[in-house]
């Protein structure tokens, strides 16, 4: 991979993880306001509460994970290693990496780690 793509990648890896870092204290202050104001009047108030909880800790989850998968790519980076496929140890296509830049693998791979059993 060029280093001109790198560059790219990592400007664009970095500006999704900014952006995640800020949508999770966005999340963490408005769960924490509304726990502080809130007042639950009856089982229908709780039963809302508890839904946006339950909601907002699986989005704050997902995200949490894709930090993760970010922080590996920009290790990667930096080792030398980012692009390939941790799978078959080939260059992981340029589209795929548009689309998802801390992919972990090819397209194949990919399918073949779907289809697998966890």
């Amino acid at each position: 991979m060029r280093e001109n793509d790198i560059r790219y990648f990592k400007h664009m890896l970095e500006d999704r993880k900014d952006q995640i870092l800020k949508n999770i204290h966005g999340s963490s202050k408005e769960l924490d306001e509304l726990h502080r104001n809130h007042e639950v009047m009856d089982e229908g108030d709780f039963a809302s509460v508890s839904t946006d909880n339950m909601i907002n800790e699986e989005i704050l989850s997902t995200q949490q994970k894709e930090l993760e998968e970010i922080d590996e790519a920009l290790t990667k980076i930096q080792n030398g290693t980012y692009g390939i496929c941790e799978m078959c140890e080939e260059p992981i296509g340029m589209q795929r990496l548009k689309v998802k830049p801390y992919a972990k693998y090819c397209i194949t791979c990919r399918q073949i780690a779907e289809k697998s059993p966890a």
